[in-house]
């Protein structure tokens, strides 16, 4: 793993033609994996709704938004989401992908213990999950790494990119197994 010199950006920060860029790039990447991403910013245009969008999402405390950012070259390089709260409930979604150049250096690891830090200390919610296509290894490592147990597999529940029904697999942490590191 070679080390890559990062910091985390908030969705204030964040310009709608650098989303877009990152999310061009990554195309092919992440096609598969975030569809609804993909489709609400495949132009310079829809990335700026889609970031307008999640601004107000997270002003009103429906979701929450994190970028890794290079600090060498100030570019956009990963992204991890907190959405599909339930306050009833307390509980909520993490979903994240992290540039195709700089994936297995360990930045999507720290994002998300970053991410659950807030969600259970922040937002007192007592669950957090992560929803993964099957076929997305890397993602369950992921969740697997950060002592998410895996409680089941949804049959024909997402959609992928080319519009082909796959199973998730579903991980949750409950804030009495989270382990803080």
């Amino acid at each position: 793993m070679s080390f890559i010199d990062w910091k985390t950006d908030r969705i204030e920060n964040v310009l709608p033609e650098e989303f877009y860029k990152l999310i061009d790039k990554n195309r092919n990447h992440i096609g598969k994996t975030f569809p609804v991403t993909l489709a609400n910013s495949d132009s310079p245009e829809k990335a700026e709704n889609f970031i307008s969008f999640n601004k107000d999402k997270e002003r009103n405390s429906e979701g929450y938004y994190f970028f890794a950012r290079d600090i060498k070259t100030n570019n956009l390089i990963g992204y991890l989401c907190v959405k599909t709260i339930d306050y009833r409930i307390s509980k909520c979604e993490l979903g994240y992908f992290i540039d195709e150049d700089f994936q297995g250096k360990g930045i999507t690891s720290k994002m998300v213990s970053d991410a659950l830090k807030f969600c259970f200390d922040e937002l007192k919610m007592n669950k957090v999950f992560i929803c993964t296509s099957e076929v997305n290894l890397a993602s369950q490592r992921i969740a697997l790494k950060h002592n998410f147990k895996q409680e089941g597999i949804l049959r024909d529940e997402f959609r992928n990119g080319d519009g082909t029904l796959q199973n998730t697999v579903y991980f949750g942490l409950l804030k009495s197994e989270y382990i803080k590191s």
